[in-house]
């Protein structure tokens, strides 16, 4: 499929007015099955796993066509009926457009790929700049429709942020705790958009022991990654797009990011809804959960053939948003791994570093380092014959470039003495 044959959409539109049912049925716990009643408050299940949002998804095949779908708004919200919020004045939001497929022909054509080959989905456009805003939105707005007055969670940047900021929006008071190194970036916004941010002497797993502890002292609902059941509903939509993108297909490979990895088990949720309701068919593409050598528990359980990742020791990463040493959802990550065919796969940071660079110089295009890493990933996994040169890829940039320390370039002149024309 050709660049020119994705789908386009109707302008963005913020009005949400236009009522939709909700096809929610009850909460699943995702390792034992048990069921669990919506509509109301919950973290993890009995069992300490994540749990999962079931749907009438018959109802949802009689209720939705693509063609209704084809005449909605361009956001998130166009898949209502996929979705938990069950009233829209419960709806907290800021705009969440369908973020674009950007191909990246130069470097497809250096690699012996076709120039569509590589697909980069751009989710730094969203609001606070990162695909956390979808989790988020979601999270927020069911918060709002259970009375939650007080939320908390730990973050390496960027999950705060949208925290922050939907949170403000919705009247939610949020507490916040981050890694000492976080990007001063990150802990500014947070601050900014009506958090309290603590700095904490520790990784995010010891960020999310003090959110739990709090929750018992202070009464804040913990809506760290997975331990709610929302945010994964939010992040499915980065699913639910790319296949209406692809004209109801989906790509041969998919390159994520992965530390808690929310969005590859979201995604990987989204197309077995979306072959329920008969949208898309069986299908799959291979789900490839992309690590930092420095941080990779997925890759060596995945390698071992291990249900669940022990926690990895000095976790260190130039591309903290995946500088997560422990998983609560590992086993949902390993599984959507295995059963799509895909694998885990580790990258340096210098490899981050120059596929960082070598996508800004031959593109114009700036990744954040996370998405950097899926880029690196391609590479290693075309060079070793994991992925081949026919595969339709698409790589997921989780935030916009602009957020993250760039080296120093500087170049002068001086006004007051003659050009030297010839060093252009």
């Amino acid at each position: 499929m050709t660049t020119a044959a994705r789908r386009d959409f109707p302008a963005h539109d913020a009005n949400l007015t236009a009522d939709r049912p909700s096809f929610v049925t009850h909460l699943e716990c995702s390792y034992t099955g048990e069921r669990y009643e919506a509509d109301t408050l919950h973290n993890l299940s009995k069992a300490g796993k994540p749990l999962l949002v079931r749907y009438d998804l018959d109802g949802v095949r009689r209720a939705l066509s693509k063609d209704e779908l084809a005449r909605r708004p361009a956001d998130l919200w166009r898949y209502r009926e996929l979705l938990p919020v069950r009233r829209k004045e419960d709806i907290v939001s800021l705009g969440e457009a369908v973020t674009p497929l950007i191909p990246l022909p130069k470097l497809a054509r250096g690699l012996g790929a076709d120039p569509d080959a590589i697909l980069v989905k751009d989710e730094g456009r969203l609001p606070t700049g990162s695909f956390k805003a979808r989790g988020l939105v979601m999270a927020v707005s069911m918060a709002k429709a259970l009375g939650v007055r007080h939320m908390a969670m730990p973050t390496n940047g960027n999950a705060g942020a949208a925290l922050a900021a939907y949170a403000t929006r919705a009247g939610i008071r949020t507490t916040i705790f981050c890694p000492e190194d976080t990007p001063e970036v990150n802990v500014s916004e947070i601050a900014l958009q009506g958090a309290d941010v603590y700095r904490v002497n520790g990784l995010i797993d010891d960020c999310g022991k003090i959110v739990g502890a709090g929750k018992e002292k202070v009464g804040w609902f913990d809506v760290s990654t997975l331990k709610e059941p929302y945010r994964i509903e939010g992040k499915k939509t980065m699913g639910l797009e790319l296949a209406e993108q692809l004209g109801w297909d989906v790509p041969d490979v998919i390159f994520y990011p992965t530390g808690g990895g929310t969005g590859l088990i979201g995604m990987w949720k989204a197309f077995a809804e979306l072959e329920a309701i008969g949208f898309i068919g069986s299908k799959r593409p291979r789900m490839v959960a992309v690590q930092a050598a420095g941080c990779a528990p997925m890759v060596r359980a995945w390698e071992k053939g291990e249900e669940h990742a022990p926690r990895w020791e000095d976790a260190h990463t130039i591309a903290s948003g995946i500088r997560v040493p422990q998983a609560v959802g590992d086993f949902l990550i390993l599984r959507a791994v295995r059963e799509s065919g895909g694998f885990a796969i580790a990258v340096d940071d210098s490899a981050i570093q120059a596929a960082l660079g070598e996508v800004a110089r031959e593109e114009g295009f700036l990744l954040c380092p996370e998405g950097a890493a899926t880029y690196a990933a391609y590479r290693q996994a075309l060079a070793d014959g994991r992925v081949g040169r026919s595969d339709r890829v698409v790589l997921f940039n989780c935030a916009t470039g602009l957020k993250y320390p760039l080296p120093r370039v500087e170049r002068t002149l001086d006004r007051h003495h003659p050009i030297d024309w010839s060093r252009f």
